[in-house]
């Protein structure tokens, strides 16, 4: 402790601010989100294991741009390399990581691990040519290969998805064995499936993966060196700081912006909530409000274009369409569901007569003016991305570079501001130190970049084998005729089934290979349900884009459902409260929004599917923005004023009509007419807000 408190200068009174707040995070980081719990590295080795990571993000890079060689060559090579990298920095608990230690069982199965896919890769033709006829050596490679594997997915991803993962290949099994087949051969033909061709751990979620993932999340990586999140919560609290309930509002923008970078629900909590939860504390929230509106956001974040998280780039595989069409079609859906959420934390704010934070506390425009430079990364991605003008790789690749420049333009920027003088010597040093800087930050941006691909690319690979045991077995369609039957002409029933499985599916198991899991099983399922929809007398013919959101949406929403929903457990350790009890408040704001996926199925509408025009993109965007007002004004029982049971079915009425306004005047107008139905809804919304106006003016009166 200093002897002289009173001597601390503000900037050495905000770099211990900072530097408590980055501990915070850390801790909660290394808690909650198992990529973060990885070894500790120190001196030489540090510098040994930082080299390491770097090359081979490296390596990524230029093999997913310039790389001919047949997926069976690169591939498997790829994922050798995230097993060496994988036992390099995760240790196999997390309560026994002694510093610079590496025990010699995980050097022998980083080794043996590797070797086996190094095998593959080198022996790719032959394995090829021999097919099922593998020999029992093939078979042992395959068998260790896939062990060790799931060793390594225990560690970085969880228990959940190896659980299904296992009951399936156990099933598999059975398959195999049901139809007169020896233990042997069965085991032959599973492993040749699953470990040597494409239908397995080198199946389309790793190759997609290889290709667009991994780039991305290095993006990502550099991105966040950059300070573009500092600058998101700055704009974000100018932008409704100073409104009712302002913190919380900042809460849901600025995880809407920074998710666009994340697409990790942890991640975006605790980068966002660190300094949104006090906030939200400070201002009147009660705590498991302040931590289940953060989780609620922040979970959110995976579905808001551009990057989405990693499960956007394997639904436009599966589906067979541009990733940038994938974004259009979720950016609505995306910017509603914040919507909801911004409305219910106001709506809340009015019920609790919260204040925001007073104007002269607030970031100030001129110096958020410049900083937006900041952003040009991500602009660049979007148009490159949005125009077609660059593969998505090379897109990544560019945006890449961008941000390293101008992370280079904002260590400059920041030196030259603490210089006492603007001379030219002071500008020189600026210079330097911000060219030192910045390859430091390029350093660590590719070793948090090939940190970020080992999970996903487990998480892709043991999703891939859940893929090849579903395929192997049929399984897919059995489940899709037993949901069928269960539901029989119940469609919603149908719908509602799924939803609870993406949910219950998604506890515990990441965000990609839950999409993987339900793109597997459930979205088939909502193709043949919705297939037999039949609204005034018009059979609805359901895009498959509009099933794989659906799945999408709600396998998200896991990461905030108790008892798992990690996103929840991580804003109720900031928040210093009950983690069940954010789980559920923060599951029941999620839940709000629910409505809109179940609008994916009967409202194309709102994908923008078959919308080419912008004018009619917008007027879209704000008649839906209206409906998820009238939906959150339902359940949060507050509109203007308190709702009586008439003033619920208004907004039961107008909900329904301005989300899906084709139900109400498909009784007496034709399809291409349906945006009439949005003045009914508009009239009855604006019949309730005099109504209630009325009723809370005569009361003040009779008061008075």
């Amino acid at each position: 402790m200093s002897k002289n408190p009173d001597k601390t200068t503000p900037a050495t009174a905000n770099a211990g601010t900072e530097q408590n707040i980055a501990a915070d995070v850390d801790e909660v980081m290394r808690k909650y989100d198992r990529e973060s719990n990885t070894r500790i590295w120190s001196g030489w080795r540090a510098i040994v294991i930082k080299v390491f990571m770097a090359c081979f993000a490296v390596y990524c890079i230029c093999m997913t741009l310039f790389s001919t060689a047949m997926p069976e060559i690169r591939l498997p090579l790829f994922m050798g390399f995230i097993i060496l990298a994988g036992f390099l920095n995760f240790p196999a608990s997390k309560h026994h990581v002694k510093p610079n230690y590496l025990p010699w069982y995980d050097i022998f199965l980083m080794v043996i691990g590797a070797a086996c896919f190094f095998y593959f890769a080198l022996n790719a033709m032959t394995m090829i040519r021999l097919a099922t006829r593998i020999q029992p050596i093939h078979v042992a490679i395959g068998c260790i290969g896939i062990l060790i594997l799931v060793e390594l997915c225990r560690r970085c991803v969880g228990l959940p998805i190896l659980v299904v993962a296992g009951l399936l290949i156990v099933y598999a099994f059975y398959n195999q064995l049901s139809y007169g087949a020896s233990f042997y051969k069965a085991l032959q033909n599973i492993i040749y499936k699953l470990f040597y061709t494409t239908s397995g751990v080198i199946g389309t979620p790793v190759s997609v993966c290889y290709t667009y993932i991994v780039l991305f999340i290095i993006f990502g990586a550099f991105l966040e060196r950059t300070g573009i999140a500092n600058f998101f919560i700055s704009f974000a609290n100018r932008l409704a700081g100073w409104s009712s309930g302002g913190p919380a509002k900042v809460a849901v923008i600025s995880s809407a912006l920074c998710g666009m970078v994340s697409g990790s629900s942890v991640g975006n909590t605790v980068t966002t909530g660190s300094f949104t939860i006090p906030m939200m504390k400070k201002t009147g929230y009660k705590p498991e409000f302040a931590g289940a509106v953060e989780a609620a956001a922040s979970t959110g974040g995976q579905i808001m274009p551009p990057i989405m998280g990693a499960a956007a780039f394997l639904m436009a595989e599966y589906i067979g369409i541009p990733y940038a069409q994938v974004a259009v079609k979720a950016i609505l859906p995306a910017i509603l569901y914040f919507t909801g959420i911004f409305i219910s934390v106001h709506l809340e704010a009015k019920k609790l007569g919260l204040n925001g934070i007073p104007r002269d506390q607030l970031p100030k425009w001129r110096l958020l003016v410049r900083d937006c430079y900041l952003i040009l990364p991500l602009v660049l991605l979007v148009w490159l991305v949005s125009s077609g003008a660059k593969t998505m790789s090379h897109s990544a690749a560019y945006s890449i570079l961008a941000a390293i420049a101008v992370g280079l333009v904002n260590f400059f920027m920041l030196r030259l501001q603490s210089a006492q003088t603007r001379t030219f010597r002071t500008v020189g040093k600026a210079a330097l130190g911000a060219a030192g800087d910045s390859a430091n930050s390029v350093f660590d941006s590719l070793e948090a970049g090939a940190k970020g691909a080992i999970t996903v690319a487990v998480a892709c690979a043991m999703a891939g084998i859940i893929a090849g045991c579903i395929t192997v077995t049929g399984l897919a369609s059995i489940l899709i005729n037993a949901v069928v039957q269960l539901a029989g002409n119940a469609t919603f029933i149908g719908l509602i089934l799924t939803m609870i499985c993406c949910i219950i599916l998604g506890m515990g198991v990441p965000t990609t290979a839950n999409y993987i899991i339900m793109a597997s099983l459930t979205a088939p399922i909502l193709v043949q349900l919705a297939s037999g929809i039949v609204v005034h007398g018009v059979a609805l013919a359901v895009p498959l884009i509009a099933a794989h959101l659906y799945c999408f949406y709600f396998g998200i929403l896991a990461d905030d459902t108790p008892p798992v929903g990690l996103a929840a457990y991580a804003a109720a350790a900031i928040a210093d409260t009950s983690p069940i009890a954010t789980g559920i408040q923060g599951f029941l704001y999620d839940i709000r929004t629910a409505i809109l996926p179940l609008m994916f199925i009967f409202n194309h509408d709102i994908i923008l599917w078959g919308i080419d025009s912008v004018p009619e993109g917008i007027f879209l965007f704000f008649m839906t923005v209206l409906g998820c007002m009238s939906f959150a004004s339902l359940t949060q029982g507050w509109f203007i004023a308190k709702n009586t049971l008439p003033d619920a079915l208004l907004l039961a009425c107008s909900t329904i009509i301005m989300l899906y306004p084709a139900l109400l005047t498909g009784f007496f107008l034709p399809h291409d007419q349906r945006y009439w139905g949005y003045l009914i809804g508009i009239g009855i919304m604006g019949l309730l807000a005099y109504m209630q106006h009325a009723r809370t003016t005569q009361t003040t009166e009779a008061a008075a």
